[in-house]
């Protein structure tokens, strides 16, 4: 490994200590381009290295918001606009107890080079909060979402930063941050988040997209080794926005999802 990414390395260690899911993506991502690196010293000239695994900028705010007994309550929010260089950032919405800073910080980074990989002119980004949507009435999560969005809508748009859903948050959830964010901002702007339901905006088989998407990946990959789906056991992590489509897809092709 290079004196400079090992330099990059233990700056980021000192600097994140308490990060442990940021400095694991981050880390193993250095020492994965490491070689790449070592016959052109111009990437030390330019700090290209800390440029790419520091966020642009790192967004908290704290969510106030009232439950359905008239009792307040108050989260914790985050975006995380990690890196714009071919185009706005993108990246999901999580509403999740588990949510702080070093998980937003890692799917930001790892956002930024999934969707460099689609061919597609935009950058990467993450955010959420630290609220649970399980147990909660519909008032309660509209109410939530409305406090996050008043937090958020100055720092997103069509060709600024675009949200979208991930765990906790589904088409309900992006239906109401879009519904306050028209409100608050008095504009239309469909492409601001994405996730919407079909009848205002929202693409067709949106839902579907992610857990298919894996699946095909996974029969081309057996293609490539002479093999099918058909009657391969399956472990399956999960019954969220992404599993379920796995489950469904696998199931189609002949695969025999057995957890």
């Amino acid at each position: 490994m290079s004196d400079y990414v090992s330099s990059v390395s233990a700056a980021l260690q000192q600097r994140y200590a308490d990060q442990p899911e940021y400095l694991q993506a981050v880390l193993t991502w250095l020492e994965m381009i490491a070689p790449a690196l070592e016959d052109d010293p111009i990437y030390e000239r330019v700090d290209l290295l800390t440029r790419m695994v520091e966020p642009d900028r790192m967004l908290s705010f704290t969510v106030p918001w009232m439950d359905d007994k008239g009792y307040a309550h108050t989260n914790h929010g985050y975006r995380v606009q990690f890196n714009s260089a071919i185009g706005p950032y993108k990246g999901g919405l999580r509403f999740h107890p588990s949510v702080n800073p070093s998980i937003v910080k890692f799917l930001g980074f790892e956002q930024t080079y999934k969707n460099a990989l689609t061919g597609l002119p935009i950058g990467g980004a993450a955010g959420g909060a630290d609220f649970d949507p399980r147990g909660k009435s519909n008032r309660e999560i509209m109410r939530f979402c409305q406090s996050f969005m008043i937090a958020l809508y100055r720092l997103i748009g069509a060709d600024t930063d675009i949200p979208a859903g991930d765990i906790g948050v589904g088409a309900r959830e992006i239906g109401y941050l879009y519904g306050e964010y028209k409100r608050l901002t008095g504009k239309a702007e469909s492409s601001a988040l994405t996730g919407k339901g079909l009848t205002y905006g929202g693409s067709l088989i949106r839902q579907e997209a992610a857990g298919f998407g894996t699946v095909y990946f996974l029969a081309r990959m057996l293609e490539h080794q002479g093999e099918t789906l058909e009657g391969k056991r399956l472990a399956i992590s999960g019954f969220g926005n992404m599993s379920w489509g796995v489950c469904r897809k696998s199931a189609e092709l002949g695969g025999k999802v057995v957890t």
